[in-house]
């Protein structure tokens, strides 16, 4: 790559900033004055006939405050309320020109802004950050040929296969109408019974019960684009590609508990976490991996690729790494930013394009619809988060919000007075045209035979699971279905998963109360190891440690093991009875970040336990105490320090995995990092 190729991709990536730039106010050191610039007098009373009188119609002022307070709030997305959005830059890897034509893939090197925002599906914008739900993952491209939307989920199956039910299957997610709750919960009636009434729902709902769906972070969370694309050539050949995000971190998982637990203590939780992580400049990276399937080999596998219920499992179809996205840069408005900011699965560029998904095609049209009810109008893309960085010239006039001034006498084609413009581009010039598919057949409402198979890939994610994670997934089937008053859907689920594993249906069974199933599970032994979490990367940087901490600590050996983590990107928090600062033995001084009441166990991936004196002896030791039982019930490392040991010892009834001691340890810190980056330690007893 030529150095000004490398030129223009530093330009095209500062692009989003520069344009974002020129509608970015900054109001502090500023008079106050009204929308149309008047300087205001008074901001502190409303307008009155004396000063007990009532107040006066004439106040504009005030009743322009008011007014835009009451009009503050727009819809929200009826799926995908809440959520929260970051800046970043996509970097390719290598040209992708054999297989497509989009511009951004052509070159190694090319830098793309996008906008990221990262969501869950069931709660309203009100609700918890770690509900054990359905997360969205949608990616703005601001390319040089027009935005493209990547959008996707944490699964990369769907749960159901035509997009004619999609509107059913959220009914049945959301609160029951009748009582308006759950709130982020699937555990309830509605749900279970759709589940178990429509039954290609299996696959998905298996990802759902599994550690999948309460994710550590979202910079620890695969993303999926659970649909069938097409990639396009120069020369028109196709191939059907499915995108993934991989977060280099790896994939990881709260336990249920926890994310029940920290949906109380700090419902924000994954939003915080995302912005200090950007904050402290430990910018989240994904990278971009493509499977391909030459369209000439459609029907080469056992399963067909256009299901969205289906995987393509990553051992049979690899999936090649064509780039990395870096999240590097918070917003500065949530509203104006995240909550404004319109996705849709038809802004494509050229090189990529449609297949014939059956929920992919049913997505085309309702992105536009939502965008247009929840932002006000049709001119929702002029919005600044939402505009192309290349220009666009059509004959789209006024509706609402329309501040773009069209200076033209001419707003259709074809037209002669302004010699046929705007007009179209052609396909060598860069203009987008739709994949020529070859299609015939009848008009029928139906779902091709293909599709029927609806337990095989549900069994095959069974069997790709650890021990551990499979318990974890009958635990989450029980607490789910135990929520379930019903008593025959809950018996029409069991009976529906004993088609996936007898062993586990007939366990969930005695667990809710409910006859054993009869039968037995598909015949399938096909496995994936890629989609175990048991088999992701794992790292300490930015894992949370909590430390506890009192004073007269021994400042020599707690420098050092601070020092050794923060070395190793390790996220330090200092815990203790009160806020202000502990003294070591040596005079060392540390700033607390955390009161005992204002912070919990589950906050932390790990605990370095440290202790000291207190005036509040007591209450301390009972503090640190149930901080260890917690993170040691949750299988998380623990450090202690070597004044510390009496706080927790070996037992018949523990075996203390996870567990290091520096007293006599030399390694101590090296050796806490190696706990640290195991995360959970789940032979503990």
């Amino acid at each position: 790559m030529d150095q000004s190729s490398r030129d223009k991709g530093k330009d095209i990536k500062n692009k989003k900033t520069e344009q974002l730039d020129q509608f970015r106010v900054k109001n502090t050191g500023k008079k106050l004055t009204t929308n149309e610039g008047l300087k205001v007098g008074n901001a502190e009373n409303t307008l009155k006939a004396g000063d007990r009188g009532p107040v006066l119609m004439e106040d504009f002022h005030f009743f322009q405050k008011q007014m835009h307070f009451d009009t503050e709030r727009i819809p929200e997305r009826v799926v995908h309320a809440r959520g929260f959005g970051v800046h970043g830059v996509f970097e390719t890897y290598k040209s992708m020109e054999n297989y497509t034509r989009a511009g951004f893939l052509q070159n190694s090197g090319t830098q793309t802004p996008v906008f990221v925002r990262f969501s869950t599906v069931q709660g309203g914008k009100g609700s918890m950050d770690t509900a054990r739900d359905i997360r969205g993952f949608a990616v703005k491209f601001y390319t040089e040929e027009g935005n493209y939307d990547l959008l996707g989920l944490q699964f990369p199956i769907f749960v159901i296969h035509d997009a004619f039910k999609f509107v059913d299957s959220q009914h049945a997610l959301k609160p029951e109408p009748h009582n308006d709750m759950p709130t982020a919960s699937a555990a309830h009636d509605n749900f279970w019974d759709f589940v178990a009434n429509n039954q290609e729902s299996a696959h998905f709902v298996m990802w759902a019960m599994s550690d999948r769906a309460v994710p550590r972070s979202w910079r620890m969370m695969e993303g999926f684009a659970i649909n069938t694309f097409r990639f396009v050539n120069e020369q028109g050949k196709s191939h059907f590609v499915k995108f993934h995000w991989k977060p280099v971190l790896g994939v990881h998982s709260l336990l249920n508990e926890e994310a029940l637990m920290i949906g109380g203590l700090d419902p924000d939780y994954h939003r915080r976490d995302l912005r200090d992580a950007i904050e402290r400049g430990a910018y989240p990276v994904f990278e971009l991996g493509v499977q391909m399937i030459p369209e000439e080999n459609e029907f080469a596998y056992d399963f067909d690729v256009l299901d969205p219920t289906k995987l393509w499992p990553e051992e049979l179809i690899p999936v090649e790494k064509i780039g990395k996205m870096t999240l590097n840069k918070n917003v500065d408005n949530f509203f104006a930013e995240t909550e404004q900011v319109a996705f849709d699965v038809t802004n494509l560029v050229p090189g990529i394009n449609f297949s014939n998904d059956p929920i992919l095609q049913g997505r085309t049209f309702t992105y536009k619809i939502t965008q247009q009810h929840r932002l006000g109008g049709s001119n929702y893309p002029d919005l600044p988060i939402n505009r192309s960085l290349c220009p666009f010239h059509n004959n789209q006039r006024d509706s609402f919000m329309r501040y773009r001034i069209d200076v033209d006498q001419v707003n259709y084609f074809k037209n002669s007075i302004a010699n046929n413009t705007p007009g179209p581009t052609r396909p060598e010039e860069g203009g987008f045209v739709h994949y020529p598919e070859k299609v015939e057949g009848r008009k029928v409402k139906a779902s091709s035979e293909s599709f029927k198979d609806v337990f095989s890939h549900a069994r095959l994610f069974w069997n790709s699971m650890s021990p551990v994670e499979k318990q974890h997934i009958i635990e989450a089937f029980t607490f789910e279905l135990a929520k379930v008053k019903d008593e025959s859907v809950r018996q029409q689920v069991v009976d529906m998963y004993v088609n996936v594993d007898k062993e586990m249906a007939t366990t969930i069974a005695e667990n809710v109360g409910v006859n054993p199933p009869t039968g037995n599970h598909v015949p399938v032994m096909a496995f994936s190891p890629a989609v175990s979490q048991a088999n992701t990367p794992h790292y300490p940087h930015t894992l949370k440690v909590g430390v506890l901490i009192g004073n007269d600590f021994n400042g020599s050996e707690v420098k050092l093991v601070l020092d050794t983590l923060q070395q190793n990107g390790v996220f330090v928090e200092l815990v203790s009875e009160k806020l202000g600062t502990v003294i070591g033995n040596d005079g060392t001084k540390l700033k607390i970040d955390q009161t005992f009441t204002s912070t919990h166990n589950v906050l932390y991936d790990s605990l370095y336990v440290v202790g000291g004196r207190t005036k509040n002896q007591e209450v301390f030791d009972a503090y640190v105490a149930d901080f260890i039982s917690g993170a040691y019930k949750h299988y998380k490392p623990i450090g202690v320090a070597s004044n510390a040991q009496s706080y927790i010892q070996a037992s018949e009834n523990n075996n203390l995995a996870g567990v290091v001691f520096a007293t006599n340890n030399p390694s101590f810190g090296n050796d806490f990092v190696a706990a640290i980056t195991t995360r959970r330690f789940w032979n503990r007893t």
